[in-house]
């Protein structure tokens, strides 16, 4: 099976989470098994490894770009929000390093009936898990004029996001817009020629916001995170790689409250909340080198958050 994708930040990540050969790592964010395949290589035979996806095509990529590792495998089709009840089912208490790699594969991208890119011509669908209802198509078409400004706004950080809005309502109207062609034409549309001349593709913030929005990409990941802190053991390191400020904001804000042994407001004068530092923080966020961003212009964008259990 083609699952073309290239895992970013690669030699950065591994020397950062693992610690101990012999330990138990979670990669939550399996996809085409980049990460994976590299991790699995640097374990023992007395190491573990777990795998997570919503997506059937990369679990079945990682079932076989998988089989031969000498470490035990774990391959498990879910939402990594469910990341302690999986764990809890595969009776593990503690691991020694988890991985969120966010956004979407570059196979996810480069598959056109996923309807994720607006480079090409898809039905609107953009689910990273195929068997959920919600797709791209039915907040297109079924969201109203407010909801979609919302998160075309909130989760595209798009200065045209009310007229976008407005004309897909408006051309919705005429016709139901079934394909990502339908839509990038009628953002085109909505964002005057001079706006369209400079910056990335006009269709990029829209499509953003929508993907986030089918795939409930943001809500869950403060309660994610947390979750995962508490099923590291002692010095059991998490590593996370972000594409966009949003999600980067969340991880920073998330790590670093972790990381506080005072969470009171500031007009308090002495501590009350006995809260007591979780995690501390690995240097600074990595970015890929400018090699890196040359042979992958996916990767500009990405930044790797380290932190270590205490």
């Amino acid at each position: 099976m083609e699952f073309h994708h290239i895992s970013v930040l690669m030699e950065e990540t591994l020397s950062a989470l693992i610690t101990n050969p012999d330990g138990i790592y979670v990669d939550c964010t399996l996809g085409g098994s980049g990460h994976a395949k590299r991790i699995v290589d640097k374990l023992s035979s007395k190491g573990r490894f777990i795998g997570i996806d919503q997506d059937p095509a990369a679990i079945a990529v990682g079932k076989a770009r998988l089989a031969d590792a000498i470490c035990r495998v774990d391959i498990v089709n879910n939402n990594f929000s469910n990341i302690s009840k999986i764990l809890d089912e595969l009776n593990i208490d503690y691991v020694d390093g988890i991985l969120f790699d966010l956004g979407v594969s570059s196979h996810q991208l480069d598959v056109a009936e996923r309807g994720f890119s607006y480079m090409q011509d898809a039905s609107l669908d953009m689910r990273m898990n195929p068997n959920q209802d919600l797709s791209a198509f039915d907040i297109v078409n079924k969201y109203s004029e407010d909801e979609l400004t919302r998160i075309i706004f909130e989760y595209g950080e798009e200065r045209w996001a009310k007229r976008i809005a407005k004309l897909i309502v408006e051309a919705r109207q005429v016709t139901t817009i079934n394909t990502t062609g339908q839509l990038v034409d009628v953002i085109k549309r909505a964002i005057p020629a001079a706006a369209r001349r400079e910056g990335p593709h006009p269709a990029k913030r829209t499509f953003q916001a929508i993907r986030i929005e089918v795939n409930n990409e943001l809500d869950m990941l403060k309660d994610v995170f947390t979750d995962a802190v508490t099923r590291l053991r002692k010095h059991g390191r998490l590593c996370i790689i972000t594409f966009h400020s949003l999600e980067d904001r969340i991880a920073k804000k998330t790590l670093q409250n972790l990381a506080k042994t005072c969470v009171c407001p500031p007009r308090i004068p002495i501590c009350i909340c006995k809260q007591e530092a979780q995690l501390k923080l690995i240097g600074k966020p990595i970015a890929p080198s400018e090699n890196e961003t040359n042979e992958n212009p996916r990767a500009r964008s990405a930044k790797l958050r380290v932190a270590e259990k205490l």
